[in-house]
């Protein structure tokens, strides 16, 4: 992608003016951001994926002050009639099932992958919505079908409704009205108050991107290093052949505190350690993807590779990660590689430049279904 030519998308702007200008700061809301936005998917297709076991759906339906919040899946009769109003399906994660949607998530990789979450569409009978609130993510909001209306706020009381099940804000006090039309786009920063009600019968597109927060990082972090602390500090036992006989037994020595903190050394001995743990963790499929298993795939000298849209790949300096799984990589396959990684494809060409321990490796990944011939 270039970074620095305007696009539509972002209402003439370039990636990196939006980037600069928004992201993170400030609301941009782009009308005609994308042509044909009911091509993506219909109701039909939206409701079939909602009844699928693995896709992560939810119900939240509105009467008055009273709200009711279920998980899916949802077969088409348990919906509520089309007609009744005040009630919203959510389905997340459509890009991991539907290719269309696949697709238009590649326009928003102006920011790094491991920003990028995923794609959640709803469907709304009129007065639907799940009430004002706040996320702690950034979010895209296209309209594909019918008209919904957007209040924001950027309040910084953001206390929620007690007893209800979804978090809903306490006082919302809106700044600004904006009504979308389909192809319609609202770009809002992290913890950014809005409230969206649909204007009839209409469908929504959130594009969002996953922030985790310091201590969760930290703590998935030490448990993947914790999975290796064996093999990365070492086996000695700790020795205390200069222990005295102490008359307050309860106090911990010093020698053992110092042992283990030579422990937790040990283990971020290995300078990659933690690169290595990041980028496992942040190409770590979600919980509901698999990948279906094709023994007789083979590379083929006339035909490319292609990502399956449900694998993540990254790299670093030192490593390609697929899938949760690191591999070093230098020279001409550590080129190709990230290569792979950023266009989710190679050329047959590309693939003939590859050794052959990188060769090997993209056939072990074709016959885990990670990629596909192209």
């Amino acid at each position: 992608m270039n970074v620095s030519e305007p696009l539509s998308l972002l209402g003439g702007l370039s990636p990196e003016r939006f980037m600069a200008r928004h992201w993170q700061k400030k609301p941009l809301l782009v009308r005609q951001a994308v042509t044909q936005p009911q091509a993506l998917l219909s109701r039909a297709d939206l409701f079939e994926l909602a009844d699928r076991d693995g896709v992560e759906s939810r119900l939240v339906e509105q009467q008055g002050a009273h709200w009711r919040l279920r998980q899916g899946p949802f077969a088409r009769r348990a919906l509520p009639a089309l007609k009744r109003p005040g009630w919203t399906l959510l389905v997340q994660g459509v890009d991991l099932h539907l290719q269309a949607a696949h697709d238009m998530l590649q326009h928003f990789r102006f920011a790094p992958d491991c920003r990028l979450d995923d794609v959640m569409v709803s469907y709304a009978t009129d007065g639907g919505g799940v009430g004002p609130h706040f996320d702690s993510y950034d979010v895209f909001l296209l309209q594909l079908q019918g008209r919904r209306r957007w209040r924001i706020s950027r309040q910084k009381d953001l206390s929620l409704q007690a007893d209800k099940p979804l978090k809903i804000l306490a006082n919302f006090i809106p700044e600004q009205e904006y009504l979308l039309e389909p192809g319609d786009m609202l770009y809002l920063p992290p913890r950014y108050a809005h409230e969206g009600v649909a204007m009839g019968e209409c469908m929504t597109c959130s594009i969002g991107f996953r922030a985790p927060g310091l201590g969760e990082l930290a703590r998935e972090l030490l448990q993947r290093l914790a999975d290796d602390a064996q093999e990365l500090a070492g086996a000695a036992l700790y020795r205390d052949p200069r222990q005295a006989a102490v008359s307050q037994p309860a106090q911990i020595p010093a020698s053992v505190q110092d042992f283990a903190q030579t422990a937790l050394q040990g283990v971020m001995a290995d300078p990659l350690a933690l690169d290595r743990a990041l980028g496992e963790l942040l190409t770590e499929p979600k919980h509901a993807v698999w990948f279906e298993r094709t023994d007789d795939a083979a590379l083929n000298s006339d035909r490319g590779v292609r990502l399956d849209r449900r694998t993540k790949m990254m790299f670093d300096d030192s490593h390609v990660f697929i899938n949760g799984e690191a591999f070093r990589a230098a020279g001409r396959d550590a080129s190709l590689m990230r290569s792979l990684a950023n266009e989710r494809c190679l050329t047959h060409f590309q693939i003939s430049r590859l050794g052959a321990d990188a060769q090997d490796l993209l056939q072990q990944w074709l016959h885990a279904g990670w990629l596909h011939a192209d």
